[in-house]
C-alpha cells in the first residue's frame, strides 16, 4: 500500500487496485498532514489549526476525533502475513496521533530516492540520469497536496515539494542536453519557461538546446524574453549563468562543456601534471585552477561587464539631464541679453530727448545701474535694490 500526496491526497491499495480518496477538504487535510509527518507524533492542537485555522469549532477536540474516526474506517486494513498481527495505520496517543506506515510506502519517499539517484548519475551517465529522473517525475499527478486546504503544514510542505520537482526538472533537461536530445526537448522547455517566467535556469537550458540545434536566432530571442520578464517583474538583469550562456552563443562555442572525469583511485603516476597549454598551464585552464575556476572567473568577468553597462547607462542619463539644464540656462541668458540690448536702445533714445523709461526713479534715462535694476525687476531674478536710482542725462 502507498500513501500518495504528489497530487491530490489518496491511498493506493494494491489489493483492490484502486485509489482510496478521502471525501472533503478536512479529511484530505488530516490525511495529508499525517502523511507529511509520518512516523512522528502530530499534536492535537496542530491538527485543529491545520483543519480549521483561526476559527475552530466550540468543541474542537471532539470534532477532530470524529474526523479521525472516519479516516480510520476509510483506510484499508493491512494484510497480515502468517503469524502477523493486523497493522493499525492511524494510532492514537495521549497528545495527538501518529501515522504508522509499517510496510507501506509514500510516493514522496520514492520520488526523493529517484531524484537522488538521478543526481548521482548525472556526471558519469547523463542518459541513465535522465531515465531515472523521468521515472521520479512520473509519480506526480498534479500540485502536491492538492485540495488539502491552506494550513501551515500542508502549505509549507507543498511549496518544498514543488521546489524539489522544479530542481529535478532542471537536472533532467540538463542531462537530456548532454545526451544530445536537444530537438526533442525544446517544446517542453518552452512550456516550462512560460509556466515559470522568472526561473532563469529553464531559459538557460532552452537557449543551450536551441544553440545545439543550430537555432541561434531563437536562442538569442529566448534571452531577450527572459531579460524583459526579469526587468519588468523584478527590476533586475539576468544573472551570471544566463549571461554566460549568451556569451557562449555569441562566440559560437559548444555547450555544455564536457563533464568532469569520474573520480578514480589514484594511480602511481597520479601526481603527474596535466597536459600543459601555452604558458605551462593546463590546457584550456588558468593558473592554479580547473574548469570550475575558469567558469568562476568567466562569471566574475560577466558581472563586471554588467556593472560597467549599468554605470554607462547612468552616465548617459546624467549627461542628458546636464544638456537639458544647459539649454534651459542658455535660453534664459538669451532673454536677458535681448532685454539689455533693448534697454540700451531705449537709453540712447532718451539721451536724444525722448521720454524716460516708466517705472524707474528719476525718470528720463537709464545708465548702467538703472539697466541692471530694470533687468532684475523684469526678469524676476533678484528683488530691486533699495536706493538704486536712474540718472537722467
Amino acid at each position: 500500500m502507498e500513501f500518495q500526496v504528489l497530487g491530490s491526497v489518496q491511498v493506493h491499495d494494491e489489493r483492490r487496485g484502486v485509489p482510496v480518496v478521502p471525501m472533503g477538504a478536512k479529511q484530505r487535510a488530516l490525511l495529508g498532514t499525517l502523511v507529511v509527518r509520518a512516523g512522528h507524533l502530530v499534536p492535537t492542537e496542530l491538527l485543529v489549526d491545520e483543519l480549521w485555522g483561526g476559527h475552530p469549532p466550540a468543541n474542537a477536540a471532539n470534532a477532530l476525533q470524529a474526523h479521525v474516526g472516519r479516516l480510520r474506517r476509510l483506510l484499508p486494513g493491512g494484510a497480515p502475513g502468517p503469524g502477523e498481527r493486523h497493522h493499525e495505520f492511524l494510532v492514537t496517543r495521549p497528545l495527538g496521533y501518529v501515522l504508522s506506515l509499517g510496510r507501506a510506502e509514500t510516493d514522496v519517499r520514492r520520488f526523493r530516492r529517484l531524484a537522488q539517484q538521478g543526481r548521482a548519475l548525472a556526471g558519469a551517465d547523463p542518459a541513465g540520469a535522465a531515465e531515472v529522473l523521468r521515472r521520479g517525475l512520473a509519480l506526480w499527478r498534479g500540485p502536491a497536496l492538492q485540495g488539502s486546504g491552506h494550513g501551515a503544514v500542508c502549505s509549507g510542505e507543498a511549496a518544498l515539494l514543488e521546489e524539489m520537482r522544479l530542481t529535478a526538472l532542471e537536472r533532467l533537461y540538463e542531462a537530456e542536453v548532454r545526451t544530445g536530445r536537444c530537438q526533442e526537448i525544446t517544446g517542453e522547455l518552452e512550456e516550462l519557461t512560460a509556466a515559470h517566467p522568472l526561473r532563469e535556469r529553464f531559459y538557460e537550458l532552452l537557449m543551450s538546446a536551441l544553440h545545439r540545434c543550430g537555432r541561434q536566432a531563437e536562442a538569442l530571442g529566448t534571452y531577450d524574453r527572459a531579460r524583459r520578464a526579469l526587468v519588468h517583474d523584478l527590476g533586475i538583469e539576468p544573472g551570471p549563468a544566463l549571461r554566460g550562456c549568451l556569451e557562449t552563443i555569441l562566440r559560437q562555442d559548444p555547450w555544455p562543456p564536457p563533464p568532469p572525469p569520474a573520480l578514480s583511485p589514484p594511480a602511481a603516476h597520479a601526481p603527474a601534471a596535466p597536459a600543459a597549454g601555452e604558458g605551462g598551464h593546463p590546457a584550456g585552464g588558468c593558473p592554479g585552477g580547473d574548469g570550475l575556476g575558469v567558469r568562476a572567473l568567466h562569471e566574475e568577468l560577466l558581472h563586471l561587464r554588467g556593472q560597467v553597462e549599468r554605470l554607462s547607462r547612468e552616465q548617459r542619463v546624467l549627461a542628458e539631464r546636464l544638456d537639458r539644464a544647459d539649454r534651459a540656462g542658455g535660453d534664459r541668458a538669451d532673454r536677458v541679453d535681448r532685454m539689455a540690448r533693448a534697454d540700451r536702445t531705449d537709453g540712447a533714445d532718451g539721451a536724444d530727448g525722448g521720454e524716460g523709461v516708466p517705472g524707474v526713479d528719476g525718470g528720463e534715462g537709464v545708465d548702467g545701474a538703472g539697466r541692471v535694476d530694470l533687468m532684475a525687476r523684469v526678469e524676476g531674478v533678484v528683488p530691486r535694490v533699495d536706493g538704486a536710482r536712474a540718472v537722467g542725462r
